[in-house]
């Protein structure tokens, strides 16, 4: 009877890697975390306000929120509860604002520089490795004649080039060619991993920083 009365008062709670609110927006408790516990004590905890972004908030479209403050807020309303966390002890808030219309010169401009850039990326690799001269030798050696535009290769190869690129990125536009992520997405993951680590660890920095400020 111990056991059961002691499982009904403990409440686990999951913290979320990352959530995203808009501005002005209360985020409460199972915004912020996965909560497993009594119905009566879950329905109590999971509209329980954690944060509310205010306009001060603008400047800065990213918080931390620490499992220490959420488990202070928890005793808070409920002092004969026992927190249980697993995982994760801080869960980052992004603060996504209304997004501008996209400028139609500068999607341009941003397109002609791309597109320019990386063809003459190709093309200079290409001559850094002698290309052409690798075709015109492999249409003759197969051929027995010399041609100065060996098209049988060439058109083939820029052809492959453009498919052999598409297969790499798994996207032709919006559409995905399967469910595997790209390279390009999971270094894309890799950058925002490393990105959440740091902003972490130099709000924990900031945090001890004005702990000391205030001794």
């Amino acid at each position: 009877m111990w056991e059961v009365n002691l499982m009904e008062k403990t409440v686990y709670i999951r913290m979320r890697h990352r959530v995203q609110v808009h501005p002005k927006d209360t985020v409460y408790l199972h915004n912020l975390a996965q909560i497993i516990g009594d119905a009566e004590i879950y329905n109590e905890l999971k509209d329980l306000p954690i944060y509310h972004v205010s306009e001060s908030d603008n400047s800065n479209n990213i918080i931390i929120i620490d499992l220490m403050q959420v488990i202070k807020m928890i005793t808070k309303v409920m002092k004969d509860v026992e927190v249980q966390a697993i995982g994760p002890s801080q869960t980052i808030i992004e603060v996504v604002f209304k997004k501008k219309g996209v400028s139609i010169p500068l999607f341009l401009l941003i397109w002609f520089l791309l597109f320019f850039g990386s063809a003459l990326a190709i093309m200079n690799f290409h001559e850094d490795v002698s290309m052409h001269e690798v075709h015109e030798r492999l249409y003759t050696i197969i051929t027995g004649k010399v041609e100065e535009k060996p098209l049988l290769f060439q058109i083939p190869y820029s052809v492959g080039l453009g498919l052999g690129m598409i297969i790499f990125f798994n996207h032709v536009f919006r559409k995905r060619l399967n469910e595997e992520p790209s390279p390009l997405e999971i270094e894309m993951f890799n950058y925002q991993q490393d990105l959440d680590q740091y902003v972490i660890m130099n709000e924990n920095k900031e945090s001890i920083t004005r702990l000391h400020d205030d001794d």
